[in-house]
């Protein structure tokens, strides 16, 4: 039969060595570190990758602007396929719209899959007129936060993991050197009568 006594580390008795206790007290560390380090640097981190994604966007929103154009190019022969799925994929083609007092513009862009010829798209181009991709929106900043912040707490949270297990291999051996210790001041009592 087998008693488990809590807390044993932490009570005075003579089978305690120095290493229990170390283990003890790095045990309790690690667990705060898990708990509100972890967190915390996921939070930190998620809020500097907020700021850094809305700079970005707003950056994007100041450097490309929307039109809305007509189709006037068709869609390629062959589209790629994605296997395993039914999504298409947006294709590049010729837009063209009027732009107040210069007449109108021809151009190519990216359109959604499934645009046909005259149909009215929504499309971005940069400063020098090239189609680009929209700037993220608010979703895609949140999007962009909470996973640098669950990547931010969970590399924190693997790095108290891996120096928790260097620590403890650590503390077994001296715990074994202390118990060898304690056998070669002990053991010549115990085995001096059978000898």
């Amino acid at each position: 039969m087998r008693t488990r006594v809590r807390g044993w580390r932490w009570r005075q008795n003579p089978l305690r060595r120095k290493s229990d206790m170390v283990e003890a007290w790095i045990a309790l560390t690690v667990a705060a570190l898990l708990c509100v380090g972890a967190p915390l640097v996921g939070a930190v981190t998620g809020l500097w990758a907020h700021g850094q994604a809305q700079s970005v966007a707003a950056a994007q929103r100041a450097q490309r602007h929307m039109v809305r154009a007509v189709v006037v190019g068709g869609a390629p022969e062959q589209l790629p396929s994605v296997e395993g799925g039914d999504r298409a994929h947006a294709y590049q083609t010729n837009v063209r719209w009027t732009v107040p007092g210069k007449g109108t513009k021809t151009a190519p862009a990216r359109v959604p899959a499934g645009t046909r010829t005259g149909d009215v798209v929504d499309v971005w181009f940069d400063r020098q007129g090239r189609g680009v991709a929209p700037p993220p929106d608010a979703i895609a900043v949140w999007q962009h936060t909470v996973t640098v912040g669950l990547c931010g707490a969970a590399g924190a949270a693997a790095v108290v993991l891996v120096g928790h297990g260097v620590v403890r291999r650590v503390a077994l051996r001296h715990r074994l050197a202390e118990w060898e210790q304690e056998w070669a001041r002990t053991g010549p009592d115990w085995t001096r009568g059978r000898a």
